[in-house]
């Protein structure tokens, strides 16, 4: 991996916006023409839920910034100020983050949306966000932390480089978590029949 790589701010690769200014309570409609994504439907390892968004309607005469696929989410408050890779190609209606969220899209074609997103959830920018948090109870982040979060611009073929090695300790991940899931099972069922009734106690 080359040592020579640009690092910039986050503002000069991408925009970043405030989600939807919803007033208050999210207001759900069942027959709403748009859908809401909140931070419940987030991960960041598995990107958006798209069913378990509300429907809403625009409260405003604006007319929203719908997010796109590539967009990148930020959650503004919280412990962690994870991010979410955006993918719109099965969202059942056109989205808008809650208010919760920071919208943040890429502007440059040097730059992979789901590199920046993976860089964002690294040990080096969570731990500059948790530096600049403010608040007691519930921290946040100001638009201006996050403007300002440098960011490493290898190139596109090193971004593809790193996202495959990423992708790889995911599935990795995922292959342990389901072998220890399977193993937790195989021992409740040894527990189990180790107190079934048996002949003997019948008798």
């Amino acid at each position: 991996m080359t040592r020579f790589f640009v690092k910039l701010h986050l503002n000069q690769i991408a925009t970043i916006s405030a989600g939807y200014p919803f007033r208050g309570k999210i207001p759900e409609y069942p027959e709403g023409n748009l859908a809401v994504v909140q931070m419940k439907d987030t991960s960041s390892e598995f990107g958006v839920d798209w069913m378990g968004c509300v429907r809403s309607e625009a409260t405003g005469k604006k007319a929203p910034d719908w997010l796109q696929t590539g967009d990148i989410l930020v959650a503004a408050r919280g412990n962690q100020n994870y991010a979410v890779l955006v993918d719109t190609r099965h969202a059942p209606l056109p989205a808008v983050a809650a208010p919760h969220f920071y919208v943040v899209r890429p502007q440059s074609d040097a730059l992979i949306p789901e590199f920046l997103a993976w860089q964002l959830n690294q040990q080096p920018c969570q731990r500059y966000f948790e530096l600049h948090a403010e608040g007691t109870l519930t921290k946040s982040i100001r638009r201006q932390v996050l403007e300002e979060a440098l960011i490493g611009l290898p190139s596109l073929a090193e971004q593809q480089t790193i996202l495959a090695m990423a992708r790889t300790l995911q599935e990795e991940r995922q292959l342990m978590q389901r072998l220890q899931h399977n193993s937790e099972q195989m021992m409740h069922a040894i527990a189990t029949r180790l107190l079934e009734p048996s002949d003997a106690d019948a008798s």
